[in-house]
């Protein structure tokens, strides 16, 4: 199969689901083994449950902050990183809340849904927070009970971000998606609008997804895989 060169595109955006940090041993959320088959969304990741217990809430996202810490990213976070580095214009829109891109040494990243290593005050906007534990769970002015910075289940998309992806993808000519299902909306439809704005689009995934039959070209490799993909 034909492999991609990225000289050839004027802008790139690379899409990336939790596929593709599960390489890196970060749990998904979804299917076999994943965190919401262990731990029930309804007590730790929606605004009802932090509205009636928040200490809970951030004792559970200070579990998930240390065993994200001690992943590390692999060859394909390190690929991406590299080709910003080398390519004018490359744009990284992320479905995961993990940080791992920015871990690899990426700079330019639109993180769909939220960060876990960001707290939030309902007064006083957003703060970074980084490491295995939060600095605090009180807002230093208001005191208010910091949320993290996340979109729980039931939270509508933050659409200022929404919008930042949409605006990448339309100025794209090549859309690369890694390690992502399809199945988690509105963030599955980016794939189709890619194809509506005329980009070309790859899948890279080691199963076919819903999405597959979208793609201009399709690679079944899992995404540590990714630098042979490229010329």
């Amino acid at each position: 199969m034909e492999k991609i060169k990225p000289e050839d595109y004027s802008a790139i955006v690379i899409f990336t689901g939790a596929g593709m940090s599960a390489e890196s041993g970060i749990p998904t959320y979804r299917g076999k083994g994943g965190i919401w088959q262990e731990y029930d969304w309804q007590q730790y990741a929606c605004q009802l449950a932090f509205d009636l217990d928040p200490k809970k809430v951030l004792a559970f996202h200070e579990l998930r902050r240390k065993s994200v810490l001690d992943c590390q990213p692999h060859a394909g976070h390190e690929f991406i990183s590299s080709l910003e580095r080398s390519h004018a214009q490359v744009t990284i829109v992320t479905q995961n809340i993990d940080g791992m891109h920015q871990r690899a040494g990426s700079h330019n990243v639109i993180e769909l849904h939220g960060s876990l290593w960001r707290l939030r005050c309902p007064s006083h906007g957003k703060r970074e927070d980084i490491g295995g534990t939060f600095e605090s769970y009180r807002c230093e002015y208001c005191q208010a009970w910091l949320r993290p910075d996340i979109t729980w289940f039931e939270d509508p998309i933050d659409q200022e971000v929404f919008f930042q992806a949409e605006q990448a993808i339309g100025q794209a000519e090549l859309f690369v998606s890694i390690g992502t299902s399809g199945n988690v909306w509105p963030a599955a439809g980016l794939a189709e609008l890619a194809g509506q704005s005329g980009c070309f689009c790859v899948e890279v995934n080691p199963e076919l997804s819903g999405m597959s039959g979208l793609y201009d070209q399709v690679f079944q490799e899992p995404a540590s895989k990714l630098s042979e993909l490229f010329i």
